[in-house]
């Protein structure tokens, strides 16, 4: 399964009056946060992985954060599910009351987790297993809310959990991107993976990793835009998530490879 949380620059019109930043400010916020192209570079077809993407912008809702601000870090920098402040700090929007919250979360946040969960309990089912892949993109400089200053950033940033990532996962992934010509860093410089609520280090079936391709490898960070490789990029990219996928087929739900798949008998 492919998880495409940050891809939207969708502000539905109803909700844009809550936003604070004149146009020009949330064109250049949208620019910064927003995770360019990764549902096209993400994408496989659906006999390989079903994709759940986030309809709207992170700037609304931004799934991949914990409800409770009490149990996420980016809570203290404005940043838990609902910002509050730009990547800068200025102010994006006033916090919102607990019915303006519970509405948004209603929304968007609760129904995007359902269709996640879903596409993870229907593999269980019917392949005993689960992986999910939590695609995203990071700027080549980090922005003020980030927590690295890193004069040198790798290519892909591969990040992972040391429940839900099994070490053959791990080894496959950095090989597939490695051989594709790209440098590789592990939980540099983001770490962790989503896994849902309801298996998060519960289900050990529920195997997950994260992927964050480095922007300069495929667009114009200044201007916007897809660079003349767009399409190289994004074919390296499949190439190494078929790998992976492929490689998860081969592990059964205990880890073992080569356990046949419980509908199909592969």
């Amino acid at each position: 399964m492919l998880h495409i949380p940050h891809a939207s620059r969708v502000i539905p019109a109803d909700l844009r009056s809550t936003l604070l930043l004149d146009d020009d400010g949330l064109r250049r916020e949208l620019h910064v946060l927003t995770d360019w192209f990764t549902d096209e570079l993400f994408a496989l077809p659906d006999d390989v992985a079903v994709a759940v993407r986030h309809p709207v912008s992170r700037l609304i809702v931004d799934p991949e954060r914990f409800v409770d601000d009490g149990r996420e870090l980016m809570a203290s920098r404005g940043m838990g599910v609902i910002y509050t402040r730009t990547s800068d700090g200025a102010v994006l929007r006033d916090s919102p009351r607990p019915r303006e919250r519970a509405a948004l979360l209603e929304r968007f946040y609760h129904p995007h987790h359902q269709r996640l969960s879903t596409a993870v309990d229907a593999s269980l089912r019917d392949h005993g297993r689960a992986l999910v892949i939590d695609g995203h993109s990071f700027p080549s400089r980090s922005l003020p809310c980030h927590d690295y200053q890193a004069a040198e950033t790798p290519d892909v940033c591969l990040g992972t959990d040391e429940f839900h990532t099994p070490g053959w996962l791990l080894d496959v992934s950095r090989s597939a991107f490695q051989s594709v010509g790209y440098t590789v860093a592990v939980n540099h410089p983001f770490r962790g993976v989503l896994v849902p609520t309801a298996h998060h280090r519960r289900s050990p079936e529920v195997r997950a990793i994260m992927v964050e391709i480095n922007r300069r490898c495929y667009m114009d960070e200044v201007e916007g835009g897809k660079l003349a490789g767009f399409d190289a990029c994004a074919a390296k990219t499949r190439t190494a998530l078929v790998a992976m996928v492929a490689e998860s087929r081969r592990h059964g739900p205990s880890g073992d490879s080569n356990v046949a798949d419980r509908r199909s008998g592969r």
